[in-house]
């Protein structure tokens, strides 16, 4: 019978030893994570690993990730959730789309997008790296609500304008750069270490339903952030029964112009990603 594992992430803050003296305070991240876990709950996901803010490290983070791909099998399911602040390193492996090269409708860029945990950002490559730890058929869903987080990988610039009212869940520039600069030697040396995307296959077949498109940013509000609200209003406890496809659709139909939730997929092609009923097992 197939199983399935979960692990839910939602940071309010980040560590400012790390950040250069930036907190990243944020509202709705730690309910976001908290509510994606009792929805696992109610559809059979066991066991559930939450990490919040201080608990959300990158060796927690790394380490749980881990775990899932050592127990689960052939049809099995791992559904993870990230709420928080998004961001970018320069891309120094080279992996990252050539200049001028359109991806899902965006032109590559040099950088590489991360996730910003609690002592350090956790860089794409070292996400895709994890990926491929995983046996084939194993079908991974992810919900990312996080700024510019389309195809969790391949961000455009940051000069794209946003006209959200609501607070965003991106990390600001000048903030990015000055923690870039003084822990260059880390990030660099994270993608010196990782192999290319390009040279690493992924078994599993994996599907992404991002906060928004790569040119936006995510909205975070006192409860919840907007996209993460927006699904439980579609989801109704576990009344809506379509897929995947179909739960993005709804979702973005309740979403504004300038945050659009994207649907993305990597690694093996595995049709019951998108034909079950969303986060079945």
């Amino acid at each position: 019978m197939a199983t399935g594992m979960s692990l839910h992430i939602g940071l309010n803050a980040v560590d400012p030893d790390h950040y250069q003296g930036w907190d990243g305070a944020l509202g709705g991240c730690e309910n976001d994570a908290n509510d994606m876990a009792a929805l696992a709950e109610a559809v059979g996901y066991s066991p559930r690993t939450v990490l919040l803010t201080k608990n959300a490290t990158s060796r927690k983070v790394i380490a749980a990730i881990k775990t899932a791909a050592s127990k689960l099998t052939a049809g099995d399911t791992f559904f993870i959730t990230y709420a928080g602040h998004g961001g970018q390193v320069p891309d120094t492996n080279g992996d990252e789309a050539r200049a001028g090269r359109n991806e899902v409708g965006e032109t590559g860029d040099a950088y590489d997008e991360t996730w910003l945990l609690y002592d350090r950002e956790l860089v794409d490559d070292e996400l895709y790296e994890l990926w491929a730890l995983f046996a084939p058929k194993v079908r991974i869903i992810m919900l990312s609500d996080s700024c510019h987080s389309g195809t969790i990988a391949r961000p455009p610039p940051w000069d794209t304008e946003n006209f959200d009212p609501w607070p965003n869940r991106r990390i600001p520039l000048e903030v990015e750069q000055r923690v870039y600069e003084a822990n260059k030697r880390t990030y660099d040396g994270i993608q010196r270490r990782t192999k290319s995307r390009n040279a690493k296959a992924v078994k599993a077949g994996v599907i992404l339903v991002s906060g928004c498109m790569d040119n936006q940013t995510s909205g975070d509000g006192p409860k919840n952030g907007r996209f993460t609200g927006q699904l439980l209003e579609v989801w109704q406890d576990g009344t809506f029964k379509g897929s995947l496809p179909e739960l993005h659709k709804e979702i973005v139909r309740g979403m504004p112009p300038y945050q659009t939730p994207n649907l993305y997929r990597v690694g093996a092609s595995d049709r019951s990603l998108t034909d079950r009923a969303a986060f079945r097992i």
